[in-house]
């Protein structure tokens, strides 16, 4: 996976190059070759390049990993304060915390925004059990809430819902 400072680095070779069509852009012009107009094409799509990729190179792209998590589906995202994972039916108490760690985690995002009553992002954790077969119930698990306002020093608060453990079906062996 590319980091940042690859990012960075192909930034400035992408910057390089940007200039380099730049002024032959202008050559062209000076000149008046046929193909000027192409070039003012070909410069700002690498003006275009060069602007995204420096924005790969200051945003952090990798994702946090906690020892005990286990695989989770975004279901929903209201893109402010709410957000629903799905998780296994097999799912124990302490994956289920792991998991809700690291997905409020990954989840943040200074660009979501909370209200003066919410400024917290909750994530709720659910799974689906078939009671009896052509009926699907979904079972919320538990919730982790961090705030929207901090990356760092950011309190999770994990609640899990012990007594919702007793519907899930039991593991075969």
């Amino acid at each position: 996976m590319f980091t940042t400072a690859n990012f960075l680095q192909y930034t400035q070779w992408s910057g390089i190059a940007t200039l380099v069509f730049a002024a032959i852009t202008v050559l062209a012009f000076i000149l008046k070759w046929g193909i000027r107009y192409r070039l003012v094409g070909t410069t700002g799509f690498m003006l275009v390049l060069t602007s995204g990729l420096f924005a790969l190179s200051i945003v952090p792209l990798s994702r946090t990993v906690i020892p005990g998590a286990a695989k989770y589906t975004l279901v929903y995202d209201n893109g402010s304060t709410q957000a629903v994972i799905a998780t296994s039916p097999q799912i124990t108490p302490t994956q289920l915390e792991a998991t809700l760690r690291q997905a409020v985690s990954n989840l943040f995002s200074s660009g979501r925004s909370g209200t003066r009553q919410e400024d917290k992002l909750t994530v709720r954790a659910r799974t689906i059990i078939h009671p009896e077969p052509g009926t699907s119930v979904p079972v919320y698990l538990g919730e982790a809430k961090r705030s929207l306002v901090s990356r760092e020093n950011s309190l999770v608060t994990v609640e899990i819902y012990t007594d919702k453990f007793a519907q899930l079906p039991k593991p075969n062996a």
